[in-house]
């Protein structure tokens, strides 16, 4: 590697062409092209032996560029041309991060499709944590379905459900919920039920309780879930209405079986010889919208 030190308002880096890893600039014509999602020009950009690796000052290729504006066709244009499918920007993020956070389900599955790493050893975001901050719920269950990490922790935020409750993503946090995921998973003791009370979001607090969520889990504050919702407020009364109401017993049944069989309950579930409705319940879905 070699590195010119440029003088002026700007510090640029050269790196060897055969490293494959481009070189530090402004933002390029390369850039501009991907990230307005103008592909007839990228293409004639690759054509005339522009670099789909370039890096920008803050390390952020052009791959990235499209893939957090969710232009597929650039995506692919680059990856067709060798843009690296892994690369990292100045904060650690692949372009699978930047296409979660985008919700952009079809950049997606062409990055896996061209070998993105779904559990990049990262320090912060994974690209699970990124597709719940983002909300896009299919996102979410692709990311599930190709073997991402639910219980990945991020040292600021938790888990991804952690992430999909504090951005008051029911959707995300059901798929999180159905998929096996930890309702009880703490950071610094908080739990994803502490998220919901915080956001006032009822619906969050009963899908929460419903799958075992721990009433009276204390975060580092000392504090209980009830703390965090104003006293007489529509969560202070549900979460006070659970608090003094015991779950039934086929519901602690249902959380008690599915705490079992952890990552594998649909998957155990949906091989039991059980009548339809039960099946329904123990996946929390209506029995008309059950396919085994």
């Amino acid at each position: 590697m070699t590195v010119d030190i440029m003088t002026g308002s700007h510090l640029k880096f050269h790196v060897s062409a055969a490293h494959g890893l481009g070189f530090w600039t402004d933002r390029s014509a390369v850039h501009e092209a991907a990230a307005q999602g103008r592909a007839l020009q990228l293409q004639q950009l690759i054509e005339g032996g522009a670099a789909v690796n370039i890096v920008a000052v803050d390390s952020i290729t052009p791959l990235h560029e499209a893939c957090i504006q969710g232009q597929t066709q650039c995506v692919r244009l680059l990856l067709d041309a060798g843009a690296q499918v892994d690369a990292r920007n100045i904060d650690g993020s692949t372009p699978l991060c930047d296409a979660c956070a985008a919700g952009s389900l079809e950049c997606v599955k062409l990055l896996l499709e061209y070998g993105a790493t779904v559990n990049p050893p990262l320090f912060t975001f994974s690209p699970l944590h990124e597709a719940c901050m983002g909300g896009n719920s299919e996102c979410v269950q692709l990311m599930i379905d190709r073997g991402a990490f639910m219980e990945a922790h991020d040292c600021h935020y938790g888990t991804p459900l952690h992430v999909a409750c504090a951005r008051q993503h029911y959707d995300c946090a059901k798929v999180l919920l159905n998929a096996g995921a930890n309702v009880n998973a703490a950071k610094l003791h908080e739990t994803a039920l502490h998220h919901a009370a915080k956001t006032k979001n009822i619906s969050l607090i009963e899908l929460l309780v419903e799958f075992g969520g721990n009433l009276y889990a204390r975060d580092n504050l000392n504090k209980k879930p009830i703390h965090y919702a104003s006293r007489g407020s529509p969560s202070y009364l549900c979460l006070e209405f659970y608090e003094n109401t015991p779950l039934s017993l086929q519901q602690i049944s249902r959380v008690a079986f599915r705490r079992t069989l952890g990552l594998r309950a649909h998957e155990v579930i949906s091989k039991l010889n059980l009548p339809n409705r039960i099946i329904s319940f123990l996946f929390y879905m209506p029995p008309q919208v059950i396919e085994i």
